[in-house]
């Protein structure tokens, strides 16, 4: 935990104190928006500079979407919490060098989107946007929090040949247990959270279950390739044991020394996954 988070949360956990309806609000807002928007990094200036722009929008905010490649079928790549698109810059550059349309958006409130934030709802409907417009994936490829977009997406819908998921999150409620473990948050403010976050996304417990990445998964037939750094800081390695548990079909790469943050753009993860989409396994090995 940095000395950052360290300071929030104390400062939020004494607010409760003195100012329960204070540190409440400031919890949930610190929570739902993210903390910055991102930048387009040097590594990826070139790539994000020959991208194709295209925009979408979605529950009336302005989304910027970015495409590689002229193959008939459309590669889909969606970033985290707090990230953007041209984190994909490698992969999607090789991914039109093999053949493919590879297509990244910046999700509301992060990179050149409007709004201040997005949820996994309208994060999903973007995808669907996204398909109406180009057909029908070759394959789905999510970070972190694109993970849990990319399953909730397919669920309703969306169709595509293959997933790959970076970082992945299997469990909705992860979201805020590991939020409230970074900040140290006493127990209050952790379950006011949860109660906030139930009312802004149908005012119903069961979403806990039914928006976590492995939800139903027998609707899931797809060959699916799982990569995690093994010492990733934010997305624990269990809940990449976790969605490899869940699926079958599923090969599990764990890398080591990448973190979380820097694992998108190293070739021990964009060789792996352009090839899994390139040739997708039939079945996964026996374990």
């Amino acid at each position: 935990m940095t000395t950052a988070y360290k300071l929030t949360g104390g400062l939020l956990n004494a607010t409760s104190v003195a100012a329960p309806p204070l540190a409440r609000r400031l919890a949930w807002e610190l929570f739902r928006r993210p903390t910055r928007r991102a930048r387009v990094h040097p590594s990826e200036q070139a790539a994000h500079a020959a991208a194709i722009r295209e925009d979408y929008t979605v529950d009336g905010v302005r989304v910027a979407g970015y495409r590689w490649g002229d193959g008939d079928r459309p590669v889909l790549l969606l970033h985290g919490w707090a990230s953007r698109g041209s984190r994909y810059a490698a992969l999607a550059t090789e991914l039109a060098q093999r053949g493919y349309t590879a297509i990244t958006v910046d999700a509301p409130g992060h990179g050149d989107s409007g709004g201040d934030t997005t949820t996994i709802l309208q994060y999903a409907r973007l995808v669907h946007a996204v398909q109406q417009r180009h057909g029908d994936f070759r394959g789905i490829v999510g970070h972190s929090f694109g993970v849990l977009t990319a399953f909730h997406a397919l669920r309703t819908g969306v169709r595509a040949d293959t997933i790959v998921t970076v970082s992945g999150i299997s469990e909705f409620s992860y979201l805020i247990a590991e939020f409230a473990r970074q900040l140290g948050l006493r127990q209050r403010l952790t379950d006011d959270l949860r109660r906030r976050m139930e009312k802004m996304l149908g005012g119903s417990d069961d979403l806990w279950t039914r928006l976590s990445s492995d939800h139903q998964p027998e609707l899931f037939t797809q060959p699916m390739l799982i990569l995690h750094g093994s010492d990733d800081e934010f997305v624990r390695v269990d809940q990449a044991h976790r969605l490899h548990q869940a699926y079958a079909q599923s090969q599990l790469i764990l890398t080591e020394g990448l973190g979380h943050r820097r694992i998108l753009g190293d070739p021990r993860i964009v060789q792996p996954a352009a090839g899994w989409i390139s040739a997708p396994a039939a079945a996964a090995p026996p374990r």
